[in-house]
């Protein structure tokens, strides 16, 4: 069931990933794209396809989502994640493309994300993090019902230093 998703809302199709998205996903997640995540930009096409591999093997497991934000041209424009599905607070991760932010496609593909687990795996509040200076991303959490949770500032192995607010969030 769950590799058969297909979600649309007015503007996107929200799909599994596939691989031949990878060459878009190793593009499209770069150093200004992690800025503030945990995760670095992948080192190569090949630990990109490493890394996405796994997620798809969990989704085939039903451990989480693993989706490719699309147009409705199919034009690949970011991914979503909801990771922990049988945690009681599944954990979401999304990215959109540099050229597509600012256009209201992250809030769009997460409304119908959120939408989808909820009749589906019956969870009502989900980890969201996002570091305090991704404007972005603050402003995202403030579009759905939101319980703001700890602050963990810490630096990554790789030297980034972040600012991470957790909140816990649900579609209104």
């Amino acid at each position: 069931m769950i590799l058969d998703i297909m979600i649309e809302t007015g503007r996107l199709r929200i799909v599994p990933f596939e691989m031949k998205y990878l060459e878009d996903y190793y593009l499209g997640f770069d150093e200004e794209i992690t800025k503030y995540q945990y995760p670095d930009p992948f080192e190569s096409m090949s630990a990109a396809k490493e890394v996405l591999q796994g997620f798809i093997h969990c989704m085939e497991q039903e451990e989480m989502v693993f989706l490719s934000i699309l147009t409705l041209n199919g034009d690949f424009i970011g991914g979503v994640e909801v990771h922990g599905l049988g945690e009681q607070y599944p954990e979401l991760g999304i990215w959109v493309k540099k050229p597509a932010q600012q256009k209201g496609y992250a809030y769009e593909a997460l409304a119908g994300v959120l939408e989808f687990v909820d009749e589906h795996y019956h969870k009502d509040w989900y980890v969201y993090e996002a570091d305090i200076r991704n404007a972005g991303s603050m402003k995202l959490v403030e579009k759905f019902e939101y319980k703001k949770e700890s602050l963990d500032e810490f630096v990554t192995e790789t030297g980034k230093s972040l600012a991470l607010q957790k909140f816990l969030i649900q579609r209104k």
